[in-house]
């Protein structure tokens, strides 16, 4: 067991973190990325912004490493997508070298010779890891523990408000009529003129607003609908933000809406695309309201991760958010609305599969927001753990200051909490938000 690698799942931001401290204990990683490059998924921002700037974006064993091998750190700002992939994560994957396999898919995960039910030796016995690459070629790789940093990005939630697919919800998205993701710049021409629905009241259905407010500024006849559950957008923050690009994103999407270029629709629960004679949408509430003419719908409703090949592992995921069990009591947006993120390492992130964990933003399941800064302290606290240290994996090395964010619960009606603003918050961290 000694001998075989620790197999780390994604090279994002977490799981090249988790191999830097691997390397920096004296073990061997292997991380495995199905994405043609290391960062596949953080490149996929394209001119997304992060809300936190890039000394917080650099986890210390990678900047160690990358040290050594002559690379000059980015200064201040706030990096798109884009950026921290070119200038930070496919640099870190380069140092770490063969350590890093792309292309490669991990499809299933168990105990060798042993399904999810088999007990005896279990603890002892190495994982299996299944595998399929760019070519379709099968694999099997045996590793002494897995680390799970494979995101959420892939698993965008539907549009329909019971999370599944409402009505019509398939059919117009196999045909380009919605899409997922936040509009990138260079996409935006292909929006003029139309009208466009926006549905989600998050960090990332903001950012899409102001972009689209400001394509209908320049291009006349363009329309812009923003789609809310709530009565006003959760990803509007208080002044007190302590990441103020979060604050400030909050702040200009509110003005969008203000300016009359943005029509917000709020308690709005999506139950079905109508498609007209046209070929345009017609969007349809729960409780009947349409809203029509539609070219085309960006859904931004968060996203959720993908657990189906870890059928065969013994995980403990909590049943409401899918996170970690042992972290979404501190993360629930449905119950917390202030106070700090706090750190969370190994105790919080062990499963009953021994020498198997899930990190980074997967860790918190649907919870809707992280901090990078969280994701490379677990990481740390785990490397430790595996290699004996137990005191330091238990340390905590990350104190994060006061959110200075409200939000309230999960339910549809406006949140009220122990520091009620003009414009409520989202409850946690975000890295992965955005300003224009």
């Amino acid at each position: 067991m000694t001998e075989l690698p620790i197999a780390v799942i994604g090279a994002g931001p977490q799981g090249l973190a988790a191999a830097a401290h691997l390397l920096e204990r004296g073990l061997e990683p292997l991380v495995l990325e199905r994405g043609p490059a290391a960062g596949a998924a953080v490149a996929e921002w394209h001119d997304v912004r992060t809300f936190s700037p890039w000394p917080e974006l650099v986890d210390a064993a990678a900047r160690r490493l990358l040290a050594r091998a002559g690379w000059v750190e980015p200064g201040a700002g706030y990096p798109t997508g884009a950026d921290w992939a070119r200038d930070y994560l496919i640099p870190l994957a380069a140092a770490l070298g063969p350590r890093v396999r792309t292309g490669t898919a991990v499809t299933g995960i168990a105990r060798t010779g042993g399904d999810r039910s088999a007990d005896a030796g279990r603890s002892a016995t190495p994982f299996e890891i299944h595998t399929v690459d760019a070519d379709g070629r099968e694999g099997r790789i045996a590793a002494r523990a897995v680390i799970d940093a494979g995101g959420t990005w892939s698993g965008p939630r539907p549009a329909g408000a019971s999370g599944l697919p409402a009505r019509g919800e398939r059919t117009a998205s196999a045909s380009g009529r919605i899409g997922y993701r936040i509009p990138a710049a260079s996409e935006l021409g292909a929006l003029a003129g139309k009208h466009v629905a926006v549905i989600g009241g998050g960090h990332s259905a903001s950012h899409a607003v102001i972009r689209l407010a400001e394509l209908a500024a320049r291009e006349p006849g363009t329309r812009v609908t923003w789609l809310i559950r709530r009565g006003t957008p959760s990803g509007l923050a208080s002044a007190d933000d302590q990441l103020p690009e979060r604050g400030a994103l909050g702040r200009r999407a509110d003005a969008t809406v203000s300016s009359g270029r943005v029509e917000r629709v709020a308690r709005f629960r999506t139950a079905a695309f109508d498609p007209g004679a046209d070929g345009r949408l017609a969007v349809v509430g729960e409780d009947g309201r349409r809203v029509g003419s539609v070219d085309r719908v960006i859904a931004l409703t968060g996203f959720r991760p993908d657990t189906s090949f870890l059928g065969e592992l013994r995980i403990a995921l909590d049943p409401s958010l899918e996170a970690v069990a042992g972290l979404a009591e501190q993360i629930d947006p449905n119950v917390h609305s202030c106070g700090t993120v706090r750190a969370s390492g190994v105790t919080q992130l062990t499963h009953p599969e021994p020498d198997f964990y899930i990190v980074g933003a997967k860790s918190y399941g649907r919870a809707p927001t992280f901090l990078a800064l969280t994701g490379y302290e677990q990481v740390r606290s785990i490397a430790a753990e595996l290699a004996g240290d137990h005191e330091a994996a238990r340390r905590n090395e990350l104190v994060l200051p006061e959110s200075g964010a409200c939000g309230g619960s999960g339910a549809d009606a406006d949140a009220t909490s122990c520091c009620t603003v003009p414009a409520p918050a989202s409850t946690q961290f975000i890295t992965l938000g955005a300003r224009p």
